[in-house]
């Protein structure tokens, strides 16, 4: 057998990349983290195909996917890694990169917000981006990290873990209730414009569902941002249905019969499993659960 024919030697290094491809989705992202261009990337990962006889990666919509090889793959890059961070880690570890999140409004800036900022003064050289956006958790997750989405979500090749509740009630501004009264019963929201998202406009299934108690309420003003919605309501353009640890920060706005109309949500996080892997990326999900644990009573309206 002559040298062309020899399989290659597996290098360790070319695992650390498909790690880091792995977890992104793509070549750009796994450049910038290991500090090398997009080309070495694509050769590496070339290499590693050849050392193991088998495509690890397969193209998808904005990026790239695992296959069952590079998945079997990836386990033996973890435990690279692994090994090489026990060598050189002296003290406390120190976390590096960065992480992408998806979320709602509300949600980036009561909960993801303080959490990215407590893991950043623990890890200084860790980064976190928060993307808002309220939607159903997409099929292709290559740019994004972490998504968190309202409601239980369907999807493949990721995790989707429930974080934990949330509710909704009515408030209305003090004086815009003294002008108009307060409603009595659910029927006698009939007589009050609604402060909401726009229906048309709306991608999740359980805050549509959620305004279905009182159909009978015509829209005021709407917005798909949920800031706009605290805002249109304290500026008295009606009854706004809104998250009850957002609304109940400010003293003009009064809750509106809060026995009959209480709507629980759910928070959930969605992301690939090798994803969540990452020391970077645990230790935002972490931060981000204990945020959400101290603030539960706000998070369910609890006074």
């Amino acid at each position: 057998m002559d040298g062309s024919q020899r399989p290659s030697r597996l290098s360790a290094d070319d695992l650390l990349v498909l790690l880091a491809v792995g977890r992104s989705g793509r070549y750009t992202t796994a450049a910038d983290e290991l500090g090398i261009n997009h080309t070495t990337i694509s050769r590496r990962i070339a290499a590693l195909e050849q050392a193991i006889g088998g495509r690890v990666l397969t193209r998808a919509v904005g990026g790239w996917e695992l296959t069952d090889l590079g998945r079997e793959a990836l386990a033996a890059a973890e435990a690279v890694e692994s090994a090489v961070s026990a060598l050189s880690t002296t003290g406390t570890r120190q976390l590096e990169g960065v992480v992408r999140i998806s979320a709602t409004d509300g949600f980036s800036a009561y909960i993801a917000a303080p959490a990215a900022a407590r893991v950043q003064r623990q890890h200084p050289h860790l980064a976190v981006e928060i993307v808002t956006a309220t939607r159903r958790a997409s099929q292709q997750r290559s740019s994004l990290d972490l998504e968190i989405v309202v409601g239980a979500p369907q999807v493949r090749r990721a995790e989707a873990i429930r974080l934990g509740d949330y509710c909704l009630g009515m408030y209305g501004a003090r004086d815009y209730l003294a002008e108009h009264g307060t409603p009595a019963d659910l029927a006698d929201l009939a007589r009050f414009p609604l402060v909401y998202f726009i229906d048309s406009m709306l991608q999740v299934d359980d805050l549509d569902m959620a305004a279905s108690f009182a159909p009978m309420m015509r829209e005021s003003v709407t917005s798909t941002n949920v800031f706009v919605h605290v805002e249109a309501t304290r500026a008295t353009a009606g009854l706004g249905l809104l998250p009850c640890f957002m609304a109940d920060r400010h003293e003009d706005l009064v809750r509106v019969l809060p026995e009959q109309l209480t709507v629980r949500l759910s928070y959930w996080l969605v992301a690939r499993a090798e994803t969540l892997r990452r020391p970077v990326v645990a230790a935002v999900v972490d931060a981000i659960r204990e945020q959400m644990a101290e603030q539960h009573d706000a998070l369910l309206g609890i006074r």
